[in-house]
């Protein structure tokens, strides 16, 4: 999960990379990694994490006005949902977000713009909950992408799912996302 704030152009500023508490880097390149990622995920507190989200935005913002947008991975499209839903981020994107089915009793909370990037074969995201994301957020402030054939981490480079074109689109469709909301 990252955040940013910026004054008229999108820039990137130092935020929390709510992992970086564990102390590890986790590359999805040994059985031992995805063991300990999923350690990690289970005992991760969300709400904790939100309120660390909500802190840095208020210090990202203490210098001074600035639009503020967060973008997140996995645990961190989650956490891109929730800051939707519980702060006051002026945008937010999450991709293949990992229980965001489990907490669309909260999706009327949505304030601001919300993108999320759903891959549709994604083996952590099984395809009832991506239908009960996609029928719960059908507010004009969030907006869907799904990405036939794609499984978890298709945008993430070096990664075992990695697909440059959808990787690409995504990307793209983020900056744009974040360029018309954060100016």
């Amino acid at each position: 999960m990252r955040l940013a704030g910026g004054r008229g152009l999108l820039r990137r500023v130092p935020g929390p990379v709510l992992a970086d508490r564990t102390g590890i880097d986790i590359t999805d390149q040994t059985d031992a990694e995805w063991a300990k990622a999923f350690e990690l995920f289970k005992a991760f507190n969300v709400d904790k994490g939100l309120e660390d989200i909500a802190s840095t935005i208020a210090a990202i913002r203490a210098g001074g006005p600035r639009k503020v947008g967060a973008v997140g991975y996995c645990l961190g499209g989650l956490l891109a949902y929730l800051t939707a839903c519980r702060t006051d981020a002026d945008a937010a994107v999450g991709y293949y977000g990992v229980g965001v089915d489990h907490y669309l009793g909260e999706a009327s909370k949505i304030a601001k713009p919300l993108m999320l990037h759903i891959a549709e074969e994604d083996g952590f995201v099984n395809k009832e909950s991506q239908a009960k994301v996609k029928a719960a957020l059908t507010s004009p402030l969030v907006t869907i992408f799904s990405y036939p054939g794609r499984d978890h981490a298709f945008a993430r480079k070096g990664g075992k799912h990695y697909d440059a074109g959808d990787a690409q689109a995504a990307n793209k469709r983020t900056l744009s996302h974040f360029a018309a909301n954060l100016k």
